[in-house]
């Protein structure tokens, strides 16, 4: 019978199993390390003492016992599709692709229509946004296989433990390619350097079982009859047909708003956050949180989340960290010609020099009254402006407006600007000039307040880049709670961050499963406990 007990060790002998083994001897009955064996189960780095401990939760098992099955999947779980049923998926993001491996559990057969390319064919136009400063409204850093999370950090933590298995999530993404480190860590990453193949190997899964995934494949309309979504028309002017259609689509699929509502379909204006990229040296972060001038080789990049309250004309809003990237590099965002947008990535080695956050605001729909006269469209329009403007002060390149942070808290020019991991390059300027007053306030406040959580943040070593816009969806899509399709036309699955229901990868894809999960009940090929 296995036994789970908690150890503490310095970071050195965290990667030893003899040191792992003598410290679960020293608390367990075993005379010997040799007369059991272990298997971690949990990961963590406690940094708040001036040792840096890693704690480990480890399951020990008797010698000769043996040890279970680390995953409880496998690619087994999916079946042959019929033909009998299929479902339409728009966008093969991880809520698209995860939705389709989803009925593929129940024979039913997912189309993934995706507007960009696959990830080989994808980077070039990354490339082409890097050097050239060339913008593909079809392909770049939000559109394109795997969706925003393929070239991003790879995070695979969230808070929404409530809303599917995350654990099942994590096992099919080891089953395709990631390591089984994701399985143990707190705060689990997989690196934009080994997403692209682990990309691909869920696609080939959905089409070895009978999906297909499309690709170039823009939505133009959703096929309604008789008040229900059968499907949509494409690009090309052809109609894909199903008995239903999940709407995958990110946070950045503006087309596809202007869809919904044209048709109209009832979509909703929705509070986001807006600010900046901020960046600092990483070994500045890793000294403040590992009390150390230098982490060694056996702690990780540190990383950090800063969270406080601003006042700016007697309204309150959060100011806080987001998507904070250790040991990663700023990439440009837009997703289309006239537009500056910044996001950060991490490789999975999280080796570069520089540590990257998104530092932003919330921003209310009363806040932004001035756009009401857009109706739904209020928050997105408010989001294109800032961007756009942006994009003017930064040249009308992909050249991004930047200043050091303490001379933006003193509003100051920054005449001079640090090293950088932006490729496409960097002009100073006044954060004030790019930001909305109540942003640029906040965010100077916000700013404040961390230095006394993080000695030297505020410091000229730090840099603001701008803007930061694309952290949620300004869009929400409503569905009926139970039955998860929208609540005023039967057969559309609004799902993941585009619709306003997921923050992540993980997110993503649990919505993804669960969307997919109420079709399979409603043919009654799963049950309620499925």
């Amino acid at each position: 019978m296995s036994k789970l007990i908690e150890i503490a060790l310095r970071p050195e002998d965290a990667v030893l199993d003899e040191h792992i083994k003598r410290a679960i001897k020293a608390q367990t009955s075993y005379q010997s390390i040799d007369s059991f064996h272990f298997r971690i189960k949990r990961r963590s780095i406690d940094a708040r003492g001036r040792q840096v401990l890693v704690r480990l939760g480890v399951e020990v098992f008797d010698k000769g016992e043996l040890l279970p099955p680390l995953l409880a999947l496998d690619k087994e779980i999916y079946k042959q599709a019929n033909g009998k049923h299929q479902v339409v998926i728009i966008g093969a993001g991880p809520a698209g692709l995860f939705a389709a491996l989803r009925l593929l559990e129940f024979g039913i057969k997912p189309i993934v229509i995706e507007r960009g390319k696959d990830v080989r064919a994808r980077r070039r136009d990354l490339a082409a946004i890097n050097k050239d400063h060339i913008v593909n409204p079809e392909s770049n850093y939000c559109f394109g296989e795997g969706g925003a999370g393929t070239y991003s950090d790879g995070k695979l933590y969230t808070r929404s433990k409530k809303r599917g298995d995350i654990r099942k999530v994590l096992e099919v993404l080891v089953a395709h390619g990631a390591t089984e480190d994701i399985l143990v860590d707190a705060h689990p990453h997989i690196g934009t350097n080994k997403l692209p193949v682990l990309v691909t190997d869920l696609r080939e899964t959905i089409k070895r079982y009978g999906g297909e995934v499309l690709f170039d494949t823009r939505v133009e309309k959703l096929i309604i009859r008789d008040g229900e979504c059968k499907g949509v028309v494409t690009n090309t002017n052809e109609s894909i047909e199903g008995i239903a259609t999940i709407l995958c689509t990110v946070h950045s699929a503006r087309d596809i708003f202007y869809m919904l509502h044209e048709q109209g379909i009832q979509i909703d204006a929705k509070p986001f956050a807006l600010g900046v990229r901020i960046e600092h040296p990483q070994s500045l972060i890793d000294s403040k949180q590992y009390h150390c001038a230098d982490r060694g080789e056996y702690l990780p990049a540190a990383a950090y989340s800063l969270v406080t309250q601003t006042q700016y004309q007697k309204v309150e809003r959060g100011v806080y960290s987001f998507c904070m990237c250790p040991g990663g590099f700023i990439v440009p965002a837009a997703t289309s010609p006239g537009e500056l947008v910044v996001n950060g990535m991490s490789p999975s080695r999280r080796d570069s020099k520089f540590a990257n956050s998104g530092m932003v605001v919330a921003v209310e729909l009363e806040d932004i009254k001035e756009f009401g006269k857009y109706g739904a469209f209020a928050a997105l329009e408010f989001q294109k402006s800032v961007e756009q403007n942006a994009w003017a002060v930064g040249g009308k390149t992909q050249t991004a407006p930047a200043q050091r942070v303490a001379d933006f808290i003193q509003n100051k020019y920054s005449s001079i600007l640090p090293d950088c991991s932006y490729q496409p390059g960097l002009k100073s300027a006044k954060m004030d000039d790019v930001l909305p007053d109540m942003i640029a306030q906040r965010l100077r406040q916000g700013l404040k307040s961390f230095e006394s959580k993080i000695n030297g943040y505020t410091s000229n070593e730090g840099l603001l880049i701008g803007v930061e816009s694309r952290t949620s969806s300004p869009i929400f899509v409503p569905r009926d709670k139970e039955t998860l399709q929208h609540v005023t036309l039967k057969g559309l699955y609004p799902c993941g961050e585009g619709a306003g229901y997921a923050g992540g990868i993980m997110s993503a894809a649990m919505d993804g499963e669960s969307c997919a999960l109420r079709i399979a009940q409603g043919l009654g090929l799963a049950g309620e406990k499925a």
